[in-house]
This record gives C-alpha cells, structure tokens and sequence, in this order.
C-alpha cells in the first residue's frame, strides 16, 4: 500500500497532508492564483521536499471548492474527489484527539458539522467568515491580507469600539461578566484607531462564529467544539473562542495544525475506499 495525499484546494491555496502507515504527517501549503496550478503545485512541492518519486503516491484525495476545476487524474496517479463535510469532521476529530465534537471550520464562509465516531452531518452554516473580516478589513483600515492583519491587533483596544454590559447597566447580570460585548462596534466614533476598529472585526467575526458554534453544540447534544480553518491563526481569535468556552462551560478549542484539518480528513479518507 502505497502513500495517500490529502489535499484541501481553494481558490488560491492547496494544503496538503500525508496518510502513511497509519500516520498523518508531512503538511505543506501552497499559494497560486488558479485552483489547478495550486493544486499541482503543492503535490509538486511534496514530492521536491520528500524526494520521493510520484510512483510512491497511492491515491490523491482531493477536496475543497478548488477540487470542482480538476479534471482527471493529478500527475497520473489516482485521484477520487470527497465530501468537504465529511473531511472536516473527520480531520477534526483526528487533530482533537476526540470521538465526538462539533468541527467548525472558518474559511471564506464557515460551516458547522457534528461528527460522531467517523459519522458526519451537515449542522449549518454561516456566512461570517475570512470573506468578511478580510472585506472589513479592506473597507475600514485599508489592509487586504491576513499577516498584515493581524500585525495591527497587539495594539488595539476592544473597548474603545464595542459597548460592554458594564457600559449600558451598573448592576450585575447572573451569568454575563460585566466586560461581555453588549453590542459589536456599538462604542465606535472618530477617535477609534486603525488598531482599535482591526481588534472589533476579529471579535465581531469569533463572536459571531462562536454564538453559532454554541447553538449547533447544544442542538445536537455535544460538549466539545473544535475550531478548524485558517482563521484559527489569530492569536485573538483563540482568546476569544477561549472566553465563550468559559462562558458557556463548554470545551472549545483550537487543535494543532488546525488550518490542514480539512486536508487531513481527505486523506483520512483514503483508507475507506
């Protein structure tokens, strides 16, 4: 039995992740502008950096909104397209190390699955996402990428743009610290840096995903949610998820290796056909 790929293509980045031997490994990204090249290109940069040749691959898992432009085999070797839900659940229970769990995964939009023991259904989705805090971020602080982004957050203060249950009520509400966001963005006027207004997006988006995470737990009965995507390479981000967790008693975490969940999952799959 030969080596499996796992490969999660989007529209501008292919991530990709090793199935061998029972073992997931070996997790490389890659960024090009066509779905096609990207995903190519990131089985190219696996075998330039393994120094393996492509015969050593036994199947090509592909997944991802990238996958719907693929036609045919990758580089001659079998490729099978899979469920984009399924891959979810699955790489985030295998990173969660859990048997069950809601699996949120923040890319453009977000979705929410329940995934049980290899079993995956569809929850509900969102479309508060990169998508929107990359548009906000590009509307109101002039920013367009990611690490620029986020490079502006150590210096912003959350208070001076969102109104707190302490800013609208001096009497303590049962179950709501007085810090709790009352109303995203509702504090903001003029004197509000580009700091400031970078740190209420980020809340706006987590706080919205979380609210959301939360619900779909407790419609189906779960006490972990696990947190999957490439937003979960926001620091803040991870407080946030980290505050709701206390808040709503529940274990809601982001897994090493988050951003490849997606991939895992589709390598994972590799072993049911």
């Amino acid at each position: 039995m030969g080596i499996r790929l796992g490969l999660d293509i989007g529209g501008s980045t292919t991530k990709v992740v090793t199935y061998d031997d029972g073992k997931v490994g070996n997790y490389f990204l890659v960024k090009a502008d066509d779905p096609v090249a990207s995903a190519y290109g990131a089985v190219g940069k696996y075998l330039d950096q393994t120094q393996l040749k492509v015969d050593a691959i036994d199947k090509i898992m592909v997944t991802g909104v990238g996958a719907s432009y693929l036609s045919g085999d990758i580089l001659g070797r079998e490729t099978i397209r899979v469920s984009e839900f399924s891959c979810v659940g699955l790489g985030g229970l295998f990173l969660a190390k859990r048997k069950s769990a809601i699996v949120v995964s923040m890319g453009t939009g977000t979705s929410f699955v329940d995934a049980v023991d290899g079993e995956v259904t569809h929850v509900i989705g969102s479309s508060v996402g990169g998508g929107t805090l990359l548009g906000l971020a590009g509307s109101m602080v002039n920013v367009h990428d990611v690490d620029s982004f986020i490079s502006l957050l150590n210096a912003g203060r959350l208070e001076a743009v969102d109104l707190t249950v302490g800013d609208i009520t001096k009497q303590e509400i049962p179950g709501l610290p007085m810090d709790t966001t009352a109303s995203n963005f509702g504090k903001v006027n003029d004197l509000a840096t580009a700091n400031d207004l970078a740190v209420g997006i980020v809340n706006l988006v987590f706080q919205s995903v979380g609210t959301a995470a939360v619900l779909s737990a407790r419609y189906r009965g779960r006490k972990s949610i696990v947190f999957t995507g490439n937003l979960t390479r926001i620091p803040l981000g991870k407080q946030i998820i980290a505050s709701f967790a206390k808040l709503y008693e529940l274990e809601m975490f982001v897994p090493e290796h988050a951003e490849f969940a997606t991939a895992v999952g589709a390598a994972l799959m590799g072993k049911q056909v």
